[in-house]
């Protein structure tokens, strides 16, 4: 049973959600303040967290950046409905996915279900693990490891399965559809800006070749491709 922390100052709200994940399978703990949902998040061993941007006091985005500084716990943040600032910001700070308000319980449950699918770790043993090399990249995808230039890549959930597509194709081109059914768990949203976003913060982790281009490349109305070196 996936241990599931939300953080929303709507009491009323959080207890319908809490109430249709739990008959889901899910168990949730909801908390109403930032400064306790920062707490909880970091010292209650759950397996992911949900988060409204719009809290008193520390809001959303500062909560997700607290987290971020110490934990890559996967955060699943909920946005007003076309308040796509916060849904960039919330993604350049390293949240897995948004769901914007008002939305229905079962479209939060398939989201969670995405995002927990992808990052759960299988606890196998190293022996015999897949490896999953691309240029200066390797992946080790069963153990959710990546290391870039022989050195430890800090990914959250989302980069590392964005990453771990395009390192399978590298060389070639992925479309932004691929990329968000087989890395975020989706169909891929008119308008939605997360790929960009996630890829963004990629390309930062990475750094430029030695000709100054990105090894992450877009490919205008293709999609996006790994150079493989």
């Amino acid at each position: 049973m996936s241990r599931v922390l939300l953080i929303d100052d709507d009491i009323g709200l959080s207890a319908l959600l809490k109430e249709y994940l739990e008959g889901e399978g899910f168990q949730v703990d909801a908390v109403h303040d930032g400064e306790t949902g920062v707490r909880r998040a970091l010292d209650g061993g759950y397996a992911i967290v949900v988060l409204d941007v719009m809290l008193p006091l520390v809001n959303g985005i500062e909560v997700l950046r607290r987290i971020r500084e110490t934990s890559q716990i996967p955060v699943l943040m909920l946005t007003g409905r076309g308040d796509d600032l916060d849904c960039v910001v919330g993604l350049e700070l390293g949240a897995d996915d948004y769901v914007p308000k008002p939305c229905t319980p079962r479209e939060l449950v398939a989201r969670l279900r995405a995002i927990l699918r992808r990052a759960a770790q299988t606890g196998t043993p190293e022996e015999g693990l897949e490896t999953l090399r691309a240029g200066p990249l390797t992946l080790w995808p069963e153990r959710r490891r990546a290391h870039w230039q022989d050195r430890p890549l800090e990914l959250t959930s989302t980069e590392f399965n964005l990453l771990e597509v395009l390192a399978r194709h590298a060389g070639h081109i992925v479309s932004k559809e691929t990329l968000s059914v087989q890395g975020l768990g989706r169909p891929l949203a008119r308008y939605d800006r997360s790929i960009d976003v996630h890829l963004s913060s990629i390309r930062h982790k990475l750094g430029l070749l030695s000709d100054g281009r990105s090894w992450i490349q877009s490919v205008r109305s293709m999609g996006y491709q790994l150079i493989r070196e």
